[in-house]
């Protein structure tokens, strides 16, 4: 960032989001992350981070697993709760910074993240990984949904490729898997072209 650029407001930003629907928000969870919980690899303690309105942290609930959520906007985490209640499901919903996950102190044996990393900036990119690592036991996978570079345009977020998705997670992880994926979006019929990262914490 130059002098010429002013912070992002980070919290204004996801904030502005929930005037309205944001668009990964379909009211159900993304089909990869229901491919999850479907073949049980949702396990213990799951930590959702940007976790919106909430879907795939009550998908984990609903699975037997002990559900959290972070998200920065207090909008998103105010529509999640009410969900949740009135779903009668038991999760825990968290306003706070997905980068500094470590103030929390707690540990966390999955880490789901739907369209957070993908719009971080290059900079937050360590700082966020270091946060994940610091909340994720030993042998605890992280899970990763992002656009990648095969979606045209320069419409919402950026594209990541897998050399990217490789080298933040290179030091303390193993990439286990990278694969072509669905993000349905609420706005058109086609999904999103992107990724679906599988990493293990070692």
């Amino acid at each position: 960032m130059t002098d010429e650029q002013p912070a992002r407001d980070r919290v204004a930003e996801f904030e502005a989001a929930y005037e309205a629907t944001p668009p990964r928000d379909i009211g159900v969870p993304q089909p990869a992350f229901a491919t999850l919980a479907a073949d049980g690899r949702l396990r213990g303690r799951v930590l959702d981070v940007g976790c919106g309105t909430g879907e795939h942290v009550l998908m984990a609930a609903d699975a037997g697993c002990e559900a959290v959520g972070i998200d920065i906007a207090s909008s998103a985490i105010r529509l999640a709760r009410a969900k949740a209640s009135k779903r009668g499901t038991s999760a825990r919903f968290i306003v706070g910074d997905a980068r500094n996950l470590a103030s929390f102190g707690q540990q966390f044996d999955v880490v789901l993240d739907c369209g957070l990393f993908h719009v971080l900036d290059d900079e937050d990119r360590a700082p966020f990984v270091a946060s994940v690592a610091s909340v994720i036991r030993s042998g605890g996978e992280y899970f990763m949904l992002c656009f990648s570079e095969n979606e045209p345009g320069v419409w919402g977020p950026r594209r990541v490729t897998q050399d990217e998705i490789r080298e933040a997670f290179a030091d303390g992880w193993h990439v286990e898997a990278i694969e072509p994926a669905d993000l349905n979006v609420t706005f058109r019929a086609e999904p999103v072209r992107s990724w679906f990262a599988s990493i293990a914490r070692t």
